[in-house]
């Protein structure tokens, strides 16, 4: 038996808007854009980088009722406004090239680039509040 990761989901308030940012912006691929009418005109949105064809993130709309009740869903608009909602890990050969550009194409950093013990690092975060790591990996020898 093979288990894969096929896709992750991200919560966002505009999927148009998101699909403008990770297209756009992060230079991401559209895996699916699918409207289901028989489902409410549920739309399923997916991204993902270029070169890694078999790794989608689903841009989620937020549901309402009868999914989800209002109370809930102002709780999941809370966690992402304070960057709480999951965090997308992406890396990079080098980190201040991709801030650099990143910064060009409109990407606002909560967090320039770093020196860690890891490597160096930096973060920002969609326009829905989604958190993201931009790391340029350098484990010490031996690791």
């Amino acid at each position: 038996m093979s288990i894969k990761i096929a896709s992750a989901q991200l919560w966002v308030h505009d999927q148009d808007e998101a699909l403008a940012f990770y297209t756009e912006k992060l230079g991401m691929e559209v895996r699916a854009d699918v409207t289901l009418p028989e489902m409410g005109d549920f739309r399923w949105l997916t991204v993902g980088p270029a070169g890694q064809p078999d790794i989608a993130i689903v841009l989620m709309a937020i549901p309402g009722p009868p999914m989800v009740d209002d109370e809930t869903a102002g709780q999941v608009e809370t966690l992402m406004a304070k960057g709480f909602a999951g965090t997308v890990f992406l890396v990079t050969d080098d980190c201040q090239a991709s801030y650099e550009e990143l910064r060009a194409r409109g990407v606002e950093f909560t967090e320039a680039p770093e020196q860690r013990p890891y490597g160096i690092d930096s973060g920002f975060r969609d326009p829905s509040g989604n958190s993201f790591r931009l790391t340029q990996v350098q484990l010490p020898a031996g690791v």
